[in-house]
């Protein structure tokens, strides 16, 4: 209510109760004002019923909410079911207009609002995550995959001749088939074994770049956040390159912002070199449902061409589903949420390791990988796939989501290109093993439940390789 309306109010209820409400009401006022003001995330995590308030007042201003409202158009927010008008606070219009997803719309003030806030405060979370020179940022209703598509899409009008893509392999078929699907020809990079890391072959890249015509390349598509024994690439090599070569550079940062090392490789490959779009997935970087993602970078106009190559108007889900998470956390909720993972890191891998000796076998050493660890399988059965891919099955019956269990040596096309020991990143990678992660949400229960869990299946695996 305004001012008006709780003077009004003193005419029935006592004027010291009334005044009592206004400053409560004043209160959540204070909050709403700053985050418009300032366009941050707010130190401290707001409560629900501020969220609601403010996502209500919000909603009041789009014309399909408007009282009286007469809409004789195809697209006037017409929704028949209540329960879906109530699971979007009744923001119905979307974001963006239809040449630009970054755009104002005229029927949704309050929905166009929410699109701003929403970029503003993801662009202070990513400076605080460790990019701390981005200039621009976006959500967009896909996932990490089609936003590459994307960008891609957008650098095709800059170097029209360009048909290839340089690309450090990584064995993720999303990320991959983004440059099929953008039109472009992937030239496959293979990793370097470094003791047990598979690291960027820069050499094998300058190569590519020469024998290719730098004119031909319409960027390098590296990447930071991967399953162990794979590591981030060499983000600050690769952006040197493509400077000196004068090839843009696109960054598959998938879950890469719950890592300060990831975040810093690509702060220090803007500072020495070229960056010019890095993409990350909302999901698994902000719990939240999967179906958003976040393109930045550190030329704002470059970013904004990516916004306005995205056809027609968009879904607000995801930026609604991120904004609502971020104000709840608070950027001191956000920051402890990264602490606790990187210490799960640490007690995940000292555990793993533990349980690695203990069935003979050991966890590799991957120091470049923040996120993922790997433990070798050579011992399960060294010459039976089978045996490993079961202990897949077995963990995933058990409820264990999420690890993955790579054997040796097998084979799989993706778009018509051949991948020898496909999931490993590599065409002949020493062992078969079995990956975990520590990701963003992770809790000990979740760590200690996972390992008993997995010491029992080893030890039912041994006992069956005994019997046959």
């Amino acid at each position: 209510m305004n001012a008006e309306n709780f003077g009004s109010s003193e005419r029935l209820v006592t004027a010291a109760y009334v005044r009592q409400g206004a400053q409560g009401r004043r209160a959540h006022e204070l909050r709403l004002r700053a985050l418009l003001e300032q366009g941050k995330c707010p130190e401290d995590g707001w409560d629900e019923s501020t969220i609601e308030l403010f996502l209500h007042e919000l909603a009041i201003m789009d014309s399909n909410n408007f009282l009286g409202n007469c809409g004789v158009g195809e697209r006037e927010g017409r929704v028949a079911s209540g329960l879906v008008a109530r699971r979007h606070y009744r923001l119905i219009h979307g974001i963006g207009r239809s040449g630009d997803i970054s755009a104002v719309q005229p029927k949704a003030a309050g929905s166009s609002l929410l699109n701003k806030l929403t970029n503003s405060v993801v662009l202070d979370i990513i400076k605080l995550a460790g990019v701390r020179t981005v200039t621009n940022c976006f959500v967009v209703p896909m996932a990490t995959g089609m936003s590459l598509t994307l960008c891609f899409l957008t650098l095709r009008h800059k170097r029209p001749k360009a048909k290839y893509i340089i690309w450090p392999r990584i064995d993720q078929k999303s990320c991959f088939k983004s440059m099929i699907t953008a039109g472009f020809e992937p030239v496959v990079i293979e990793n370097v074994l470094e003791g047990d890391e598979l690291r960027t072959d820069i050499e094998a890249v300058e190569a590519k770049i020469k024998a290719l015509g730098a004119e031909n390349i319409l960027c390098v598509h590296s990447t930071t956040s991967c399953f162990a024994p794979r590591v981030p690439d060499r983000l600050e090599e690769l952006a040197v390159i493509c400077a000196n070569y004068d090839i843009p550079h696109i960054v598959n940062n998938a879950y890469g912002v719950q890592s300060s090392k990831c975040m810093h490789l690509i702060q220090q490959g803007a500072r020495v070199g070229r960056i010019d779009a890095f993409v990350q997935s909302l999901d698994k970087n902000f719990m939240v449902p999967v179906g958003g993602a976040i393109i930045a970078g550190f030329n704002e106009s470059f970013v904004q061409e990516i916004s306005k190559m995205y056809p027609g108007r968009a879904s607000a889900s995801p930026s609604l589903d991120v904004l609502i998470t971020l104000l709840s956390l608070g950027a001191s909720g956000y920051k402890q949420l990264l602490k606790e993972r990187k210490e799960m890191f640490s007690y995940l891998s000292s555990e793993l390791k533990k349980l690695a000796d203990n069935h003979n076998e050991r966890l590799l050493d991957t120091p470049h990988n923040p996120i993922s660890l790997a433990m070798s399988l050579k011992n399960l059965d060294e010459n039976n796939d089978v045996a490993v891919t079961q202990l897949g099955s077995m963990l995933f019956t058990r409820q264990v989501s999420g690890a993955r269990v790579v054997p040796c040596g097998s084979v799989q096309t993706v778009n018509n290109y051949t991948f020898k020991g496909f999931m490993s990143h590599a065409n002949d990678y020493p062992c078969a093993y079995l990956n975990a992660a520590s990701a963003i949400g992770i809790k000990k229960q979740d760590v200690d439940v996972f390992l008993k869990r997995l010491d029992k299946c080893l030890k039912t695996s041994k006992k069956e390789k005994i019997q046959i």
